[in-house]
């Protein structure tokens, strides 16, 4: 596991577990990391409701979007009502500031512009999105623009990963953690 931590510390701390890219499968050691979290994000490409039912922080709290492969037409038909509910951008609430949550295909099909995600979305202050499978965290202007990377099994670069956020009135932090490719 590789680990990487980006501290922008803490009472009242809101954990919040950020994943994306799971097209229908989702790394179990990523589930378990979910568990332990107060909330959890999907930046899209779902692939189906069981992803988001076995996402299962503390509190119960998924947020999820919709990407650009959650269509019906690779959906199971029978839980067509649950991807009707999914939206395609979502903000999140947090002590200290909030956050918006799209997967980013509409800002650039290949490699989403992190300047049209902030334009976008200026009075947040993390702009969270998926689509390229790359993991990012890019805390060079505001707001900050992150990607957690892909957690299931599709083009991981190298193993599932995903983004854990720890939020206060003063201070977040963003880790960065991928898993060897080998569950």
């Amino acid at each position: 596991m590789i680990k990487s931590t980006t501290n922008h510390s803490s009472p009242r701390l809101t954990t919040v577990a950020i994943i994306s890219d799971t097209h229908a499968m989702l790394d179990p050691r990523i589930a378990e990391v979910i568990s332990r979290a107060d909330i959890a994000v999907h930046a899209g490409d779902i692939g189906n409701a069981g992803i988001l039912s076995s996402m299962q922080p503390k509190t119960g709290r998924v947020i999820a979007v919709a990407g650009n492969n959650d269509q019906p037409i690779l959906w199971p038909a029978e839980q067509s009502e649950i991807l009707d509910s999914i939206p395609e951008i979502a903000e999140l609430e947090l002590p200290g500031g909030s956050i918006a949550i799209e997967h980013g295909h509409r800002h650039g099909l290949l490699s989403p512009d992190h300047q049209s995600l902030r334009k976008a979305h200026p009075d947040v202050k993390l702009v969270i999105y998926g689509h390229t499978h790359q993991q990012v965290i890019d805390d060079s202007s505001t707001p900050w623009v992150v990607n957690p990377g892909a957690a299931g099994a599709t083009r991981t670069n190298g193993g599932p990963s995903y983004l854990l956020l720890t939020a206060s009135e003063q201070d977040w932090k963003i880790e960065s953690i991928r898993f060897d490719d080998c569950a």
